[in-house]
């Protein structure tokens, strides 16, 4: 046989690039202290609201993240004399209402402006800012990559810069010292978040069977009566989470795309 041939090295302070890990099995543990970070009120409700219910049952610390408070959410049930401004405090409540049905423990606004949003830098430092502050094990988001989601959804502009930016906060801007050094001077410190749980990626690793806390997140969506009119959401929500769950077996789950930045 031919001798194998030497492996390159790597440039200096390039790590190699790693062989894809296999999809583990294995459900990851509640984490201790979780940012769910979205661009609107309802996002989370309809994409992870079974993970986080379960995972504020097992004692977890959740805090949610509105980038926007949804004043530009209006849609067939919405009256055609309401203003952005009068829309942004009912959607403000569906959001905290929702987040009390799913265990959440607390929900920031801040204040952009929905159907707006941009992956700005002033908006990554007060990302940053959050993940400072709270230090979470975990952050919750979306997949900035996905533009398509089948033949009838394009994905919406605010959720791809909102998950774009709420990664970027992450790595590196979260845990490098002398980026935005002002934070500093605040008294926030670098802080490394553990992992990274993206939703609606197209190459899914981890599964949370959420088969007990389906009816929770149903009704936590439920709560968003502006945006839900009329229309009962449990069979798409349904089905939603039993094709997610098939390539586990699962009645039901939510599936993510899982970074270990810095795993133990």
């Amino acid at each position: 046989m031919p001798p194998e041939p030497e492996k390159e090295a790597s440039a200096p302070g390039v790590p190699e690039l790693a062989v894809p890990a296999k999809p583990d099995a294995r459900e990851p543990a509640p984490p201790a202290c979780v940012l769910s970070i979205h661009a609107h009120p309802d996002d989370q409700e309809f994409t992870v609201g079974g993970t986080l219910a379960k995972w504020a049952r097992a004692g977890s610390h959740v805090v949610t993240v509105c980038i926007t408070s949804g004043g530009a959410g209006s849609n067939d049930h919405t009256p055609h004399d309401i203003t952005r401004a009068s829309l942004v405090p009912i959607r403000e409540e569906e959001q905290r209402q929702a987040c009390r049905v799913l265990g959440v423990s607390e929900v920031l606004f801040l204040g952009y402006e929905d159907g707006m949003l941009e992956p700005s830098l002033q908006l990554r430092r007060e990302l940053t800012r959050v993940i400072r502050r709270y230090r979470p094990d975990a952050v919750v988001c979306g997949d900035p990559t996905v533009r398509y989601y089948g033949a009838m959804y394009m994905n919406h502009p605010d959720h791809r810069a909102a998950s774009d930016v709420a990664l970027d906060a992450v790595f590196p801007s979260a845990e490098t010292r002398l980026i935005f050094p002002e934070l500093l001077d605040e008294g926030l410190e670098p802080h490394k978040v553990r992992a990274v749980f993206i939703h609606g990626s197209e190459s899914p690793d981890t599964f949370i069977d959420i088969s007990e806390v389906l009816s929770v997140k149903l009704a936590a969506l439920k709560e968003h009566r502006t945006q839900m009119g009329t229309w009962d959401p449990t069979d798409m929500i349904t089905g939603w989470a039993a094709l997610q769950g098939a390539p586990r077996e699962l009645p039901a789950a939510e599936s993510f795309r899982v970074m270990r930045l810095h795993d133990d």
